[in-house]
Order: C-alpha cells, then sequence, then structure tokens
C-alpha cells in the first residue's frame, strides 16, 4: 500500500507571534473609521488643489517637512527641537562634532523623503520591495551611533525586546521570511477595478498596517520605527496624498506617544489581536492634523482674497488718499477693533502716511473705507470688514431655530 505524505514547513514566529496573519478584514472596521477614511481623502484632494502664492506655498512645505521629520527622529531619540530641525533642512545648522550625528539623521530622513517625492512627481512608482526597506534602514543608521550587533541595512540576528512592556520581536530566523512575506502581501492589497472609490482608502490602510507589521516583526537590530514611518510615507503619496499631508502620520505618533504605544501593544495581546484599534487611533490623528493643515491654508487663502477685494475696491484710483485709506485698512489687525485714536498708529506707513494730517482727514477715510463696506463700526472702535470673503459659510442660527 502506498501513502501520499504532504510535508509542511512550520516556523517558528507561527508558535511565538500568531498575530502576524498577513490578513485584512474590513468588516471590523467600525463607521467612524469609514468616516475618517472619507474625510482624509477628501482633504488630501483638497489641500493637493489649494491655490497658494509661490511663497506661502513653500513656506508651508517647509513647515509640515520640518514637523514630520522631527516627529520621525525624535520619538526615537533625537534630541534637536523643531525649530532645529528646520533649520537643519534649510542648511542654517552645523553642529559640533559630538552632536552631529543629529544632524547626519535628519540629513538622511530628508534625502529619502525628497528621493521618494521626486519619484512619484516623475512617475515612477516601484512600489514597495524588500530591498527598498532595507535601503532605508541602511540609510538611516549610517553615521549614528550603534551596538555592535546592529549592521545598518541587514536584518537582525539577535533577540530584541521593545516598547512599554517589553516586547519580544519577531524570531530572528524569521525575519527575512517575514519582510518578504509583508511586501507580497501589501503588494497584493489592491482595489477591484469595478470599485475605484476604495484605492485611496485602501492604500492608507496599508500604510498604517505597514507601520503596524514592521514594529511587530522589529526585523531590524535598531531604526524600526523610523523605517516603518518612512515606508508609510512612500504608501501615502503613491496613493496621492500631497507631502505635507504625507508626513502628519509621524507627527500624530509624536504628538501622542504615550497613546501610540498603548495602542501598539494592545495589537498583540487583546484577544483575536485586532488592528482596527490601532486604525482608528492613527486615523483621528491623522485627519485631525489635516483639518489642522486645512484651516493654515485657509486663512492664507482668506488673506490674499481680502488683499484682493481692497485692490479692486480702489482699482484706477491711486491717489495719496486713496493709498493712504487702502493701507489704513490692509495694516489693520485681524478681528480686532481699533480705537479711532490708535488708527493712525496701525503700522508704521500708516503712521508716515498721516504725518501732519488732521483729524478731519481720519474721518474722511473712515467714512470712504465704511462706504466700500471694507470698514465697519465696531463698539467704540473701528474693524476691518474681513469677513466679507466668507461668502459662503453658514449662518449662526439661534438654537430656538435650529430645533423648529
Amino acid at each position: 500500500m502506498c501513502h501520499n505524505l504532504v510535508m509542511t514547513t512550520s516556523r517558528r514566529y507561527e508558535e511565538t507571534h500568531p498575530w502576524l496573519t498577513f490578513s485584512l478584514d474590513l468588516r471590523p472596521l467600525g463607521w467612524r473609521t469609514w468616516l475618517l477614511l472619507g474625510e482624509a481623502e477628501s482633504k488630501c484632494r483638497h489641500l493637493a488643489g489649494a491655490p497658494l502664492t509661490p511663497q506661502v506655498a513653500e513656506e508651508l512645505h517647509s513647515v509640515y517637512l520640518s514637523k514630520g521629520i522631527h516627529g520621525t527622529t525624535s520619538i526615537e531619540g533625537n534630541t534637536l527641537t523643531e525649530g532645529e530641525v528646520r533649520q537643519r533642512i534649510d542648511g542654517h545648522l552645523p553642529l559640533p562634532r559630538s552632536r552631529e550625528y543629529l544632524g547626519t539623521e535628519i540629513d538622511a530622513v530628508l534625502d529619502l523623503c525628497n528621493e521618494l517625492a521626486d519619484e512619484v512627481a516623475n512617475g515612477r512608482t516601484p512600489g514597495l520591495t524588500v530591498e527598498r526597506i532595507h535601503k532605508f534602514n541602511r540609510k538611516l543608521l549610517e553615521g549614528q551611533p550603534s551596538k555592535d550587533d546592529v549592521i545598518p541595512g541587514e536584518t537582525r540576528t539577535h533577540s530584541v525586546t521593545v516598547g512599554i512592556s517589553s516586547y519580544r520581536g519577531a524570531p530572528a530566523e524569521d525575519c527575512d521570511f517575514l519582510l518578504d512575506k509583508m511586501v507580497s502581501w501589501l503588494n497584493s492589497l489592491q482595489a477591484p477595478e469595478s470599485e475605484p472609490e476604495l484605492r485611496f482608502p485602501l492604500a492608507v490602510l496599508k500604510a498604517i498596517l505597514a507601520h503596524l507589521y514592521i514594529a511587530w516583526i522589529h526585523p531590524f537590530g535598531d531604526g524600526n520605527g523610523r523605517t516603518a514611518r518612512l515606508i508609510e510615507f512612500q504608501l501615502m503619496i503613491e496613493a496621492g496624498a500631497p507631502t505635507p499631508a504625507a508626513h502628519l502620520l509621524s507627527n500624530h505618533y509624536n504628538r501622542t506617544r504615550e497613546a501610540y504605544l498603548v495602542e501598539l501593544d494592545r495589537t498583540s495581546k487583546a484577544q483575536g489581536f485586532p488592528v482596527e484599534g490601532f486604525i482608528l487611533y492613527a486615523l483621528q490623528g491623522l485627519v485631525d492634523e489635516l483639518r489642522d493643515q486645512i484651516d493654515v491654508v485657509r486663512t492664507h487663502q482668506k488673506e490674499v482674497m481680502w488683499q484682493k477685494i481692497v485692490h479692486d475696491s480702489y482699482r484706477d484710483e491711486d491717489t495719496p488718499a486713496k493709498r493712504r485709506q487702502r493701507h489704513l485698512v490692509l495694516d489693520m489687525p485681524d478681528g480686532e477693533p481699533v480705537s479711532r485714536s490708535k488708527l493712525r498708529e496701525v503700522s508704521t506707513r500708516v503712521a508716515g502716511e498721516y504725518a501732519g494730517a488732521g483729524s478731519k482727514t481720519v474721518t474722511r477715510d473712515v467714512n470712504e473705507l465704511i462706504s466700500r463696506n471694507l470698514l465697519k463700526k465696531r463698539g467704540a472702535g473701528y474693524m476691518a470688514n474681513r469677513q466679507i470673503v466668507d461668502a459662503f459659510l453658514p449662518l449662526t442660527l439661534p438654537n430656538a431655530d435650529l430645533q423648529r
């Protein structure tokens, strides 16, 4: 009698790390998660198409690049402040030899982020590969203090423990296998052609899951968190997120690092090893940060529109009196009434233009600005009527009206 024997080879991680399932079940994701995914896509599209002056756009890009790189590195122990990171990015932060490694780490993250952004901008999106993950880790650790058993860019050969409860990474002998399996799994998570609306939400979920699985596997002797956040950044920009928005998850993890560690720890301990809690935590932070970005962008857009309204009101009127009126209303503080006696002092140029002028000149200018709907009376003072740019804001109704 002949028996056909099926030989199976088990790996150690299957016993020690059963939460490494390489599967994604969308059903446990609650309604809040789906709402946040929708809002994240909407706000990313809004940001990607937001019109800004080149100077403002460059400034905002630098600000959020600094925040993202600071978040990526400071959560791992880099002691440079956000301001110092900005200076380093701008090339204005020389450091003494004893601290140069801190700047070298910033330089490495900046180079990798720029490289990834250039690839996407030029239509080169090679996707995620094991080789790329090794490259991220190697570049991040080069020039950094490290233990003797840590080789930049190479998977570890020893056991490691990390986190608030001494979480133990996957068995060292399985790390290469697990990295390969993770990359194959993530690359296979594609939205069906018949459901294109799932492309962006699924890409964001992949970015968060990539971070989670790198943290679970912990394939390298050092730099796993920084490597995970770079993978996350790559997947976000490949999904179409504007680069300022692609840095926000790193910033969120850094600003809420205690909650980050708690949520991360919970994923491998709770029954069934649910990932939806970590996903919701990450998404809520991403959307909160996106809301802040939208507010900043809107503020700049409103300023540009206000200036346009004022200049259009005085089109073809370029007398000294008209210039003085225009400068007065443009230089008044936003949202703050100015007493009549202080109108001359709202700025240096306004003070110069009113030098030698009497009170009747101020009265005529105020009345002219009010007639053009650029100035309004507020109590004992006057306020620039910047609210006229808010064309589509909903009316604020009394509670009684809202209940009808």
